[in-house]
């Protein structure tokens, strides 16, 4: 199979299957949305969404969160992994939004990457989810589904597979695409114990192939 084969075929198929995909995690505004997704570095959705609803009560705009304390701001985020660390960002990306942005987070990858505590990923996560832009957030899932699956063929690095990604990906496709891969690799596409039988790509899948041939996992 093309590799322009595969990719029609795996969206097509992910599609059908999550055809309502989106975000697991809950916002009201760009603000609350790059905020929670900074919190859920190396954390679960599940827990990021328990934490949130105090903290964006406490500071629902980045004028709010820029007049608090690290402290105050730990003392709500203190569950979620590297709270210190992550006090600290929002704090400053509280301040940068309210001095420098006028309140308002910037539509521009670029210039989001400039705030305390946003990467690439994030940036495209905001991006895509709230800007509804044709951008391609590459976390742990979606980086190990595109080379399970054979979208990528020995990817170096997160940037290397998000340029595959968006070469082969429709840009009307992309955001949602993000979702299906994530969630793909959330739920069926395990780290550990990936849910071969149930997985609507298996007859696909390199990695499947690969096990069945008796090759390493």
């Amino acid at each position: 199979m093309k590799k322009s084969e595969l990719y029609a075929e795996v969206t097509a198929r992910l599609e059908q299957a999550m055809p309502d995909a989106q975000s697991e995690l809950h916002y009201g505004s760009a603000f609350q949305l790059i905020v929670a997704v900074v919190l859920s570095a190396q954390c679960t959705d599940r827990r990021v969404n328990m934490v949130t609803p105090a903290l964006f009560e406490a500071y629902p705009t980045p004028a709010a969160m820029a007049a608090a304390t690290e402290e105050d701001i730990f003392g709500l985020i203190h569950s979620v992994s590297y709270p210190h660390n992550k006090s600290r960002h929002l704090l400053g990306l509280a301040r940068m939004l309210d001095t420098e942005f006028g309140g308002e987070v910037p539509n521009d990858i670029d210039q989001m990457q400039r705030l305390p505590g946003v990467g690439r990923k994030t940036a495209n996560v905001v991006a895509a989810v709230y800007f509804d832009q044709p951008a391609m957030p590459v976390d742990t899932h979606v980086f190990r589904v595109a080379e399970r699956i054979g979208l990528t063929t020995g990817s170096r690095s997160p940037l290397h597979t998000e340029r595959e990604l968006v070469r082969h990906i429709p840009p009307e496709k992309l955001a949602r695409a993000h979702h299906w891969l994530l969630l793909h690799g959330r739920y069926t596409c395990q780290a550990r114990r990936p849910h071969c039988d149930e997985c609507c790509l298996a007859d696909l899948c390199r990695h499947r192939r690969r096990l069945e041939k008796g090759g390493k996992p």
